[in-house]
């Protein structure tokens, strides 16, 4: 009875009775409130998510380890002195998972690592900084000897790289692809300092945005002379129909303004 005062409701089919094998069948009509129903449900759990936090003040905010690592030291004192270093609820994972914690409420605000700007009609995303991705290898490694290095050269290389939660991944699945070589990868890791540990054994080469590359003893730091290369973005993201807090807003006013470069 309720799926006919639903049909009258709607002056739609959402059923046909299979008479032969007993059964009930969804109309197009029906898969498409469905689809409706599911997305409805999705928001009303976005919408519990942000009124909770809402009401504790708490921002959940997304940081993967590269950009946390890089940025986050110089931006937290002016974070401290604006009252919103006790706000801040840090998640870190890599900047591929970061996006669907954004999208299913789990996250208010993230840094997002990208190739290519995010483009989503569900998110509302800023580039703040752009950096190149760089080749580390061991001081001991015969092309620690160079400053440059044409991708191509590296085919029959070694390498550890960062697994498939970081953005990295793609941006070196799209060099390989350029390059017409299929890589040897003996290892993948979500840790940046196992991969320099293991660099500054010799183990291996790896691909890296420069932000984890500060000077390091035991590693050399080698420019990728491709001219069509990916670049590392990196954007200030939240959903589109999230209605920032004033805490919020102000992060978002104070992020770019003190790491910039």
């Amino acid at each position: 009875m309720a799926i006919k005062r639903l049909e009258n409701e709607l002056e739609v089919k959402l059923f046909v009775r299979d008479r032969s094998h007993k059964q009930l069948v969804v109309t197009p009509s029906g898969e498409q409130l469905d689809r409706h129903v599911t997305q409805i449900l999705n928001e009303l759990d976005v919408m519990k998510k942000e009124l909770s936090r809402i009401s504790s003040e708490k921002v959940m905010f997304g940081l993967p380890p590269i950009i946390g690592t890089y940025y986050f030291p110089h931006v937290a004192p002016e974070l401290l002195r604006a009252g919103l270093i006790d706000k801040l609820d840090i998640f870190e994972s890599g900047s591929n998972e970061m996006l669907n914690y954004i999208l299913d409420g789990t996250l208010d605000l993230a840094l997002i690592g990208s190739i290519t700007p995010i483009v989503d009609a569900k998110l509302d995303a800023k580039i703040f900084d752009r950096t190149h991705f760089k080749i580390a290898v061991s001081e001991n490694h015969p092309l620690a000897q160079q400053k440059s290095v044409n991708f191509k050269e590296l085919a029959q290389e070694k390498f550890i790289i960062l697994d498939d939660r970081f953005i990295h991944s793609i941006a070196f699945n799209k060099m390989c692809h350029a390059n017409q070589f299929r890589p040897q990868i003996i290892h993948r890791s979500n840790d940046v300092h196992i991969l320099k540990a293991m660099i500054k054994e010799n183990m291996g080469i790896s691909f890296l945005t420069e932000l984890a590359l500060p000077p390091e003893a035991g590693i050399k730091v080698l420019d990728i002379a491709d001219t069509d290369q990916p670049e590392f973005l990196l954007s200030i993201v939240y959903r589109h129909s999230h209605t920032l807090t004033p805490l919020q807003q102000h992060l978002i006013e104070i992020l770019p303004q003190k790491i910039n470069i």
